[in-house]
């Protein structure tokens, strides 16, 4: 692999431990059936020709989806993310990735499951206004 593309890879992990990628391994193995429902739609570059990864690396986080081009996560969240405790993870996790320049975009278990449209038209919608900044 050429220095740039040591480089990028770098960078779309960034710096993400052996651990974090051995557990996104594992993720990727069990996902859950909302997550398999999205990935359905993602993959295989449908959205404007974006490539999205899942169970994504990215330092000490783990992101559902992840399109480096345009620096956009997108997360699915059950019933475990109603805690306080949870909540507030979650608020922390979205600003720490905001401050490397990641957009974070968020899903309930139930809106992939009962309207898979919407989910998608959000989806778009953020590729879209992304693409025009990168």
């Amino acid at each position: 692999m050429n220095r740039a593309g040591m480089t990028d890879r770098r960078t779309m992990f960034y710096g993400a431990s052996p651990a974090v990628f051995e557990k996104a391994k594992m993720l990727r193995s069990n996902m859950t059936s909302q997550e398999k429902l999205l990935w359905e739609e993602l993959k295989s570059n449908r959205l404007y020709g974006l490539r999205f990864k899942a169970q994504h690396p990215i330092d000490i986080f783990i992101a559902d989806f992840y399109c480096h081009k345009i620096k956009l996560v997108i997360e699915i969240d059950g019933n475990s993310h109603n805690s306080s405790d949870q909540i507030s993870y979650d608020l922390n996790r979205t600003y720490m990735m905001n401050e490397l320049g990641i957009k974070v975009i968020r899903f309930r278990n139930s809106e992939i499951e009962d309207n898979m449209s919407y989910v998608l038209g959000v989806v778009s919608e953020s590729c879209h206004g992304r693409l025009n900044q990168y």
